[in-house]
């Protein structure tokens, strides 16, 4: 696969993540509140934004290849944790994390 293609669709996942960052400001947002609906409002434009994107990563990737690298978005969870909601991180968190690219990296060279 190229690297552009890669690029691609870790830019979409990037993505993806992001629209977390709007779903956990909206929760904590009176229901219906002005704030709360802009956030989700952002939220849902993030998601239909990336369900299209993610029908043209299925385009240039095996789903395999696809599923194993959406495992990231658990990864950016944990650094836009720590860097919008003040989250600690912990030893579990970063080994979690090591294994996550471990396995994204030993599904993507099995492909090859």
């Amino acid at each position: 696969m190229k690297l552009k293609n890669y690029l691609f669709l870790h830019a979409s996942l990037l993505l993806y993540s992001i629209g977390g960052i709007f779903a956990k400001i909206a929760s904590s947002k009176a229901f219906l509140s002005f704030d709360f609906i802009l956030y989700y409002g952002l939220f849902l434009c993030v998601l239909f934004v990336y369900a299209i994107l993610w029908q043209q990563i299925l385009k240039r990737f095996p789903l395999t290849v696809a599923f194993a690298n959406k495992a990231i978005t658990i990864l950016w969870g944990i650094v836009w944790g720590y860097l919008f909601f003040g989250e600690t991180l912990r030893w579990g968190m970063l080994l979690g994390s090591i294994i996550i690219v471990s396995g994204i990296y030993l599904v993507v060279s099995d492909d090859k």
